[in-house]
């Protein structure tokens, strides 16, 4: 059995963590924060309000006096991470220089960058409307940028964001808004899985009869077409071996066998929960 013993006092008040918005309580949850989202940590991470937070709400003076002059002497974002990880001593040696090295790779990002990989994981989180929301703050930032003359990211990032965004609509189900974007995308950098998620998109936002009309008038998405049906047909195979599928199978079965009462509970409890998945997707 392992036993961690841990360093510092736990706070009274919690400190949020700057582009993460995660709140924590102890440094061992600092640690665990900054390592599984290493990626999205930037220079706001050096704040003299963590400092004061290690010092007044953990006790650790001296841990806090060792961090306070790479704040104001511009200290790197490794070195400051790397301190208080080493400090803690929460990971070994091995993961402490693997968080290092993300950190030392994000900073040759550009501010746009750094700011998308962070609204990217508000897309994997499910948090489509933030996501949205960051997304457009991005374009608005791009477009400021291009204005001004500044050096921008390649065309290529400008691609990402547009169809991360699509990924966010197609999330909650604004076929119609992913497809457009994906268009744009793909105008941007024409990959060819940005082609085929417009196509996917048009295929779930349209009827089965304009689909294929729209098609029809597109020859030259033939072989993209061909290929999203590939891709559809594998992916209907990997689904039918999903526990979510087999719990839907097992319902269909409880429905012709006669059990009615048990196929309504679990129909009214699957919406439920469908409906608070939704919400929670939709939420600020």
């Amino acid at each position: 059995m392992r036993i961690s013993i841990c360093v510092g006092d736990y706070a009274k008040t919690p400190y949020c963590i700057p582009g993460l918005e995660i709140n924590v309580r102890s440094m061992e949850e600092l640690c665990y924060c900054m390592r599984e989202n290493a990626y999205m940590l930037d220079l706001s991470l050096l704040d003299d309000g963590l400092v004061r937070w290690i010092e007044q709400e953990c006790g650790l003076k001296e841990l806090a006096g060792a961090l306070h002059p790479l704040i104001h002497r511009k200290g790197s974002l490794s070195s400051f991470a790397v301190m208080i990880l080493e400090y803690v001593g929460f990971y070994d040696s091995v993961t402490i220089r693997q968080v290092e090295q993300v950190l030392k790779q994000g900073a040759g990002l550009s501010s746009i960058e750094r700011r998308k990989s962070q609204v990217d994981y508000l897309v994997r989180k499910k948090k489509y409307v933030a996501a949205i929301r960051g997304y457009d703050q991005l374009l608005q930032k791009w477009e400021e940028q291009e204005r001004s003359g500044a050096v921008l990211p390649a065309a290529s990032c400008l691609a990402a964001i547009l169809h991360n965004k699509g990924v966010a609509y197609a999330g909650m189900m604004q076929y119609g808004m992913a497809a457009e974007l994906f268009r744009l995308a793909w105008e941007k950098d024409p990959r060819e899985d940005y082609h085929i998620a417009h196509l996917a998109a048009k295929r779930m936002q349209l009827a089965e009869s304009e689909y294929v009309a729209y098609v029809a008038g597109n020859p030259e998405d033939y072989r993209y077409t061909l290929e999203l049906e590939k891709r559809m047909e594998r992916f209907s195979e990997e689904w039918e071996l999903q526990p979510e599928y087999l719990q839907l199978y097992n319902r269909r079965e409880s429905r012709t066998g006669g059990d009615g009462k048990r196929y309504y509970e679990e129909n009214d409890r699957l919406m439920q929960l469908l409906k608070d998945n939704y919400r929670d997707s939709c939420s600020e």
